[in-house]
């Protein structure tokens, strides 16, 4: 019961998720960016936004699968030397007619390594987690930057209630991911204070750009920036939380049900902010 509730509010968190990049981060970055281009009188041949977004897949893509290649050898070479050390055991032991018992011990403790190294790195592992966290948070420095950038407090007060709602909802699915990702509980706390906290340094940073003209080369590095973020939060949706919860043939109705009831409360949320 308890792997079933933890199930469906995931695949809540997968619809929030992907509601929140189709159709929050991917349409302020394509805003940005293009109006950027404009200003710099930049006419495009090239696809060049909706390549930033898959360079920025790719870029979790190609460091996630070092990372792994990497701890896939160390685990290999200390796999090695495990057997080596259990058939040297064998051989200790074989003159006291104990080669058998040993020798099953020893594979029982190879298969146990085996199987804690397969839940470190499975999908929910910490390291999607980490990039889920920064692609996120990235994000919300931007929103906050918006916010700040707001000069009607009528339009600020309106945007932070629209906010708050926004927030509360990916905070909650944040931290239901974050808690399956198999990290401590002061990782945890760390990660959602850290997400916390940018939205307003975002809003600190855009109340001292209406200081100073923001230039058309800084708009466009920071649609760059959303762009690799709005890709790296595909590569966690598409790649980690829908195929994570779909594979199980349990609860498909349901799970799907949760899908869209996520999807449109995002849905919903937005409409108030605009």
């Amino acid at each position: 019961m308890h792997h079933k509730v933890v199930s469906l509010v995931s695949c809540f968190a997968g619809g929030v998720f992907f509601a929140t990049c189709l159709l929050d981060l991917v349409p302020d970055y394509l805003s940005g960016i293009n109006e950027a281009f404009s200003s710099l009188g930049i006419t495009l041949q090239f696809p060049l936004p909706e390549f930033i977004i898959a360079m920025g897949f790719f870029l979790v893509l190609v460091l996630e699968q070092i990372v792994l290649a990497l701890k896939d050898r160390s685990a290999g070479h200390s796999e090695e030397r495990r057997a080596l050390l259990v058939e040297s055991s064998v051989q200790s032991h074989d003159r006291n007619g104990q080669r058998y018992s040993h020798h099953s011990h020893g594979r029982e403790e190879l298969g146990g390594e085996d199987a804690h190294f397969h839940v470190d790195f499975n999908s929910t592992s910490a390291i999607r987690a980490f990039i889920l966290v920064f692609s996120l948070s990235l994000h919300s420095v931007f929103e906050g930057l918006a916010v700040g950038l707001q000069e009607d407090s009528q339009e600020v007060l309106e945007i932070c209630v629209a906010l708050l709602l926004h927030k509360s909802i990916i905070s909650f699915s944040l931290a239901l991911k974050l808690a399956q990702g198999k990290l401590r509980r002061a990782a945890v706390v760390g990660c959602l204070l850290l997400f916390a906290l940018m939205s307003p340094l975002g809003i600190g940073l855009g109340i001292a750009l209406t200081e100073t003209k923001s230039s058309p080369q800084h708009q466009l590095a920071r649609s760059t920036l959303e762009g690799l973020a709005s890709g790296t939060f595909l590569y966690i949706i598409f790649m980690e939380i829908l195929p994570h919860e779909l594979s199980s043939p349990q609860n498909r109705i349901s799970k799907v049900a949760m899908i869209l009831t996520g999807f449109a409360v995002v849905t919903g949320v937005l409409f108030i902010k605009m």
